[in-house]
């Protein structure tokens, strides 16, 4: 019997983990998971995504998951501190923008 080699789905690269072969971040799909949808709506959220990916990629958050964690909180605290040209360019899209990461936050809590 031939032995199955284990398939990567998710790569760190330019600074930030992706699924392998997108340009999709792990992030989005993490955000997805903790909102509670399932595998199968993440996939009609990125129809580039195949179901195993996204099966693959919340595997290896799951398997990461304090790590993953860590990262994307350090990632929303350099998003904080830098500045926003929306703000001054479309501030009703900006204002819409930090609504909802206000709601996101408060809904993990």
């Amino acid at each position: 019997m031939p032995v199955v080699e284990a398939k990567v789905y998710v790569e760190y690269r330019s600074g930030g983990y992706w699924i392998v072969g997108e340009r999709i971040s792990l992030d989005s799909i993490v955000y997805a998971f903790r909102n509670g949808l399932s595998a199968e709506t993440i996939v009609q959220s990125f129809p580039l995504l195949t179901l195993e990916q996204v099966y693959g990629a919340i595997a290896f958050y799951l398997a990461n998951r304090a790590e993953i964690d860590n990262y994307i909180l350090e990632e929303e605290a350099k998003f904080d501190v830098m500045p926003q040209p929306l703000q001054e360019d479309d501030p009703a899209l900006y204002q819409k923008l930090i609504s909802v990461k206000a709601h996101r936050e408060n809904s993990q809590k």
